[in-house]
């Protein structure tokens, strides 16, 4: 009779391998989460960036402020559709909005096309979950500089650094 060869991996080195495994994934998942969080903020900035570019655009053309980003598209399509498809844009962990600005006033007389010019706006970008999908929060307005506040609350305006608002751009 002969004796047959052992083949295969053992109990004790497939458990040794999983736990090798499971070390690394624990070492790598904080870095993943905080490259996300990252490339979430980075998106939300860049958004709020797209909605002063394309205030700036319309105000040329109504000589004023869109309060509601669907006016930037019905407009002459200032900002891209994917942006003006409610009054709220969610995208990459952010809630995306645009307002009248504090002390804003509508203009009397428009422009053909305008339909809500105002004097002034404020575009904020909001993690859903702070901590989670951002931890800071954005804002600009006619000014076209963008202030972040790192509690995740929109910066409110006027902006003013001090505390947790500090001016980025």
């Amino acid at each position: 009779m002969v004796p047959r060869r052992a083949q295969g991996f053992t109990l004790i080195e497939l458990l040794l391998v999983v736990a090798i495994i499971g070390i690394v994934a624990a070492i790598a998942l904080p870095g993943l989460l905080r490259a996300r969080m990252s490339g979430n903020e980075a998106a939300a900035i860049g958004s709020v960036r797209a909605i002063s570019t394309a205030q700036h655009a319309y105000s040329g053309q109504c000589n004023g402020y869109a309060p509601v980003l669907t006016e930037l598209k019905a407009a002459g399509n200032f900002l891209s559709p994917d942006m003006t498809s409610g009054a709220v844009l969610v995208k990459s962990g952010y809630s995306v909005a645009l307002a009248a600005g504090a002390g804003s006033l509508v203009l009397a007389v428009q422009n053909a096309g305008c339909t809500a010019a105002g004097t002034s706006y404020i575009a904020t970008a909001v993690p859903w979950s702070v901590g989670s999908t951002g931890t800071r929060a954005f804002a600009t307005d006619e000014r076209g500089a963008i202030w972040q506040d790192m509690t995740g609350v929109a910066p409110p305006q006027p902006f003013t650094a001090g505390g947790t608002v500090s001016i980025i751009q």
